[in-house]
Order: structure tokens, then C-alpha cells, then sequence
């Protein structure tokens, strides 16, 4: 009987979450619910396991950790794009990498409720409003405000029409975009330099790559107005952290909605979990049961279907042909 992990079930809902009974004589599983930062740990974690599910990119599966597995054959991942696995080094290794479907629109709603919350000091309020305080804060409105979306695909596309709906002139940029992508969507194409300067309300929707990674650095940031917010429901590491850090600290921005971070889960002496300018939640752009029904049911999918001799959904490094 071959054994399954599922790491990183921070909630444990896993085995709530799909029809488990379909791997049932074949497979053994165990879950785990703590996340282990060191990759010796993992290693040593799943020594015995031939199968593993990943929960996104919590935990990195790099060459270096697939070649300490001998044992392992199929990696699932939630969702068909994953940047934390090896998918060269797995082939190389005789490891199946698959994937499952996923939904972008929870992201684009989280997306939301951070540009509200920063918009009407919601937290703020909320913290206030249980100590005994009453109406602290004065917000703004979203009406005629500039939202600036950096990455027009999937989840940029569905911010960008909320907020036509909701009465904002939108723009956008990313490297490759183009007038008649905007034209689709109603938002209108800037350079970078115009996205910065103009945006009341700036949210990225990036994918990090190398091309990505500290795409706003310090400078970046300064171009800003001083009344502008920052929504980042993408990935951390594309803005440098230090920088945002300074500039939320001496007001160069007026507050900040993060939904990702360098590192996470975040630690707990980190400076932004006392910034009281920012909205902070812990990488939940994702987290909804519909999401998560998909990606667990999927695995079952997956692997039934391996043992079967018929492998779906398979991954591909060096020719990716895989939608994301």
C-alpha cells in the first residue's frame, strides 16, 4: 500500500473536503496540519511517503529536497501552476507532477475586501468600536478614484471590472500589455511611471518570476502619492518588503492591504503585524471552500487515476503546455 501526505492543512479540513473512500485498500494517508520551514525537516517528514499533496507554495519541493525522497513517485499540486516545485528535477528523478483545477475570482474578492477596509478604516473601526470607542476615523469614497492594476490576466481582469463597475477610472500595466488587451476589459494602458504617479489605489496581480521579483523597490514606492494605498494579493517578494516597511512607517503611503509576505507564515516579531497603517491577513486569496474542494477533490482524482495506469492532469517544466 503506497502512502499519501497532505502537508499544510492549516485548518484541517482535508479529509473533509473530498471522497477520500475512492483511495481506499490502495493508499494510506496521513495529514499534516504545521508547516516545517527546514528542508532537512521535510525530508525526514516523508521519507516513507510516495505520494505528496502541496497546499499552493507553502512548501517549497526544490531539486535538492526531491533527491533526499528516493521513495517519492507523484507530487499533486493544488492548482496547475505551482513555481515552488521542481518540475525538471522531479522528471529527472522518475516523480509524476499533477495538478488540479482552481478558481481565481476568490482572490479578486479578497482583493476587494482590502480596498475596503483600508478605504473606511475598517479594521481600525472594528478594534475601536469593541474597546468601547465610537466613529474615530473619517474614510474615503471609491467613486472617480484611480485604481491602478498591475497584471491585466485572470484576477487582474475581475478587479478591473469591479472596479468600472464601482465607479473608478481604472489603468493598467505590466510589462507585456497592450492597449487593445485594456480596450476588453475598459481600463486604460499606462507605462509603469503613469501607473505609480496616478493610482489612488494601486493592487498587483502579478505572477513572481524572476522578471518580477523586487518589481517595486524603494524608488518605485517614492513615485507614489502620499495618499495612495497598496493591495498586494499576489506574491510578497514582488515588492520590496524593507521599502514598504519605510515607506508605510514615514507616511510616504497612507496605508497598505497584504494579503502575501516574504516570508510566511509571517513571523511573529515581524514589524508589520504592529503597523497600525495596514491591513494584514495570512495568505487567504485563495482559502474558500469552493477552491479547496477542487483542489482536494482533484487529488483524489489524480491519484486514482495514476494508480490506474492513466495519469491527468500531469505538469510539464521544461515544455509547458499546462494552462494556468
Amino acid at each position: 500500500m503506497k502512502k499519501l501526505a497532505i502537508l499544510d492543512d492549516y485548518q484541517n479540513v482535508a479529509m473533509d473536503m473530498a471522497d477520500w473512500s475512492l483511495l481506499d485498500g490502495d493508499i494510506e494517508i496521513a495529514v499534516f496540519n504545521d508547516h516545517l520551514s527546514h528542508e532537512d525537516d521535510v525530508a525526514a517528514r516523508l521519507t516513507e511517503f510516495e505520494i505528496v499533496m502541496l497546499m499552493r507554495e507553502r512548501t517549497p519541493f526544490p531539486r535538492s529536497l526531491i533527491e533526499k525522497l528516493p521513495k517519492l513517485e507523484h507530487i499533486v499540486s493544488s492548482g496547475m501552476r505551482n513555481l515552488s516545485i521542481d518540475i525538471d528535477a522531479a522528471t529527472d528523478n522518475g516523480v509524476v507532477c499533477t495538478g488540479t483545477p482552481s478558481l481565481g475570482y476568490p482572490t479578486a474578492e479578497l482583493t476587494w475586501g482590502l480596498i475596503h477596509a483600508l478605504a473606511r478604516n475598517v479594521t481600525l473601526e472594528d478594534r475601536e468600536t469593541r474597546a468601547g470607542a465610537w466613529q474615530k476615523t473619517v474614510g474615503i469614497g471609491l467613486r472617480d478614484k484611480v485604481l491602478g492594476i498591475m497584471g491585466l490576466g485572470r484576477i487582474g481582469t475581475d478587479v478591473a471590472r469591479v472596479g468600472i463597475a464601482t465607479g473608478m477610472q481604472v489603468i493598467a500595466w505590466s510589462e507585456n500589455l497592450t492597449q487593445d488587451r485594456c480596450d476588453e476589459v475598459g481600463a486604460r494602458h499606462v507605462s509603469k511611471e503613469e501607473l505609480l504617479d496616478q493610482s489612488d489605489f494601486l493592487t498587483i496581480h502579478l505572477l513572481l518570476s524572476d522578471r518580477t521579483r523586487g518589481l517595486l523597490k524603494a524608488g518605485d514606492l517614492a513615485q507614489m502619492k502620499s495618499s495612495a494605498y497598496l493591495v498586494n494579493t499576489s506574491r510578497g517578494p514582488i515588492v520590496d518588503e524593507v521599502a514598504l516597511i519605510d515607506a508605510l512607517k514615514n507616511k510616504r503611503l497612507a496605508g497598505a492591504g497584504l494579503d502575501v509576505f516574504d516570508v510566511e507564515p509571517l513571523p511573529d516579531d515581524h514589524p508589520l503585524r504592529n503597523m497600525p497603517n495596514t491591513v494584514i491577513i495570512p495568505h487567504l486569496g485563495y482559502v474558500t471552500v469552493e477552491n479547496y474542494r477542487n483542489w482536494y477533490g482533484g487529488t483524489v482524482e489524480n491519484v486514482r487515476s495514476w494508480l490506474d495506469g492513466k495519469t491527468i492532469n500531469q505538469m510539464s517544466g521544461r515544455d509547458p503546455t499546462t494552462p494556468g
